[in-house]
């Protein structure tokens, strides 16, 4: 199993230029509407969380508390993300537990589901001794179901965040499906291929990691998981209509028929724009001197790791393309592993000295090879970029949507590869070369000018309208939001957490 099992898994904090909420001033918050927000490791995870908690703040009065838990990601990166939320916000860290007594070998997934259900006494706890009126709602994320029966117990509505698009809640339900006569500790494989709404059959080599193996340990978290779906109150995924209709028409019209909870698609939830940092500089530096429409940006996560026979490749790829670059380089997986998540760098590593001898001088001039980071989301909405060669983590999907820059689909792990299908053969916004250097320059070239990379060029730009469009005064996000804030401020007035 991969190091990482499902949900968003982009980890690095980013920014995007959306719109900001329609009030500039933040609305006080009444002492009534008090609204947790239960993270699970990770900010990849916690990125859009906090953007979700940013919103209820500011665009409905809600006040908020943001609950991360002790282990499995690094704190001073957690911080950096609660940074931007706005000063009347609260957070808090639930206190470590114990995992000594699990399996060396144990899972990333596997892992994240056992801290999430260690935490919950203490999640019962603060959530009962939080000062002021009561909790109206808790919402927890993908792996955080299992808070789900605290909200029940404490008489507080309980929802679902998906940090990703809506082809996660259709496998899950499926999931439920297929489950649904087996006896207990029987678990049984998806079927392959697995159909989703309003698009082509998800392959099983395309099924997230931790979904295609009924043996492997995590798949029967993931069965616990998808059946307490039935006891939420309502879902909100970070994603919007017009990215994902079927599924999104076909998750609507379940709820009118009471087949399933309400599913509110509330996203593009990317953090806005918060300035240029003296790091940047560089980097826009190089952009500034660069066409229009002209550099291909290369980047996989901070958790995603190329082995070293695939940076060679993508290195001759690019090189092979005659088009500029921009490329993250990071150090490649020497065991096989796509998911760098919780490896630590040292201090001497040096991704770049892993490239192709004389790649950096054969590439002088037209390409620009960093290692580790770059701003993203600034180099994505830069007039100079012109295509992403991208691990298809949803949170850097939305930010490439948002800029309006087409894809080329390279997935690693976790639900990588869900997206990459989705991306290619559904919302049409992306190309999805194999792993040689053949391929990948042609579709750089065929993305770039080509006359079929055209289609793909023009939905980009038609889903960066659209994606504006959907937090925008009357857009169909800013509308859904408003729709759950309201239940919540009714629940209130009606003196309980849930809606009658």
């Amino acid at each position: 199993m991969a190091a990482a099992t499902t949900g968003a898994s982009d980890t690095s904090p980013s920014t995007t230029e959306l719109p900001l909420p329609a009030c500039t001033e933040e609305l006080p918050p009444s002492p009534q509407n008090q609204v947790v927000l239960f993270a699970s490791p990770g900010a990849g995870h916690l990125i859009p969380l906090v953007e979700l908690a940013r919103r209820l703040v500011v665009d409905h009065g809600l006040a908020v508390t943001v609950v991360t838990l002790t282990g499995m990601s690094n704190p001073a990166t957690d911080a950096a993300v609660l940074s931007s939320l706005p000063a009347s916000a609260a957070t808090a860290v639930l206190p470590a537990v114990s995992l000594d007594d699990l399996p060396p070998d144990i899972g990333f997934g596997t892992l994240m589901f056992e801290l999430v259900r260690r935490s919950l006494h203490h999640l019962r706890a603060l959530m009962e001794g939080l000062s002021g009126s009561p909790v109206t709602a808790l919402v927890c994320d993908f792996f955080g179901t299992a808070a789900l029966p605290v909200a029940a117990e404490l008489g507080v509505q309980g929802y679902v965040f998906f940090p990703n698009s809506f082809a996660l809640i259709s496998i899950m339900r499926h999931i439920v499906e297929l489950h649904g006569d087996a006896a207990a500790g029987e678990y049984r494989d998806l079927p392959d291929p697995l159909p989703l709404p309003g698009g082509p059959a998800l392959r099983h080599a395309d099924l997230p990691d931790g979904f295609r193996d009924r043996t492997d340990p995590v798949y029967a978290y993931l069965v616990e998981e998808a059946r307490r779906y039935g006891r939420a109150d309502g879902f909100l995924v970070n994603s919007f209509e017009e990215l994902e209709i079927a599924m999104a028409e076909t998750f609507k019209r379940d709820a009118e028929d009471g087949a399933f909870p309400p599913v509110y698609p509330v996203g593009p939830f990317v953090r806005s724009s918060t300035g240029e940092k003296a790091d940047e500089s560089a980097f826009l530096e190089w952009l500034d001197h660069q066409p229009k429409d002209s550099v291909v940006y290369v980047s996989f996560g901070t958790g995603g790791a190329l082995s070293v026979e695939q940076t060679a490749e993508l290195a001759a790829g690019l090189e092979a393309s005659g088009h500029r670059f921009l490329w993250v380089v990071r150090m490649p997986s020497l065991d096989g592993n796509p998911c760098a998540l919780g490896t630590v760098p040292g201090d001497k590593d040096d991704p770049l000295a892993w490239l192709p001898e004389g790649f950096l001088e054969r590439t002088s001039g037209r390409g620009l090879a960093v290692a580790a980071w770059a701003p993203q989301v600034r180099v994505l909405s830069h007039p100079a970029t012109a295509a992403f060669v991208s691990h298809c983590g949803w949170n850097s999907t939305l930010e490439s949507v948002a800029a309006g820059v087409p894809m080329v689909a390279w997935p690693l792990y976790a639900e990588q590869k869900t997206n990459a299908t989705i991306l290619t053969e559904v919302i049409g916004v992306a190309l999805r070369p194999a792993a040689a250097r053949e391929e990948i320059a042609a579709a750089v070239r065929e993305l770039v000018v080509g006359e079929k990379g055209s289609a793909v060029r023009r939905r980009a730009r038609e889903l960066r309208e659209a994606a504006a469009r959907a937090w925008s005064p009357e857009g169909s996000s800013r509308r859904a939001l408003g729709e759950v804030a309201g239940k919540w401020k009714v629940a209130l007035v009606s003196g309980n957490g849930r809606i009658a």
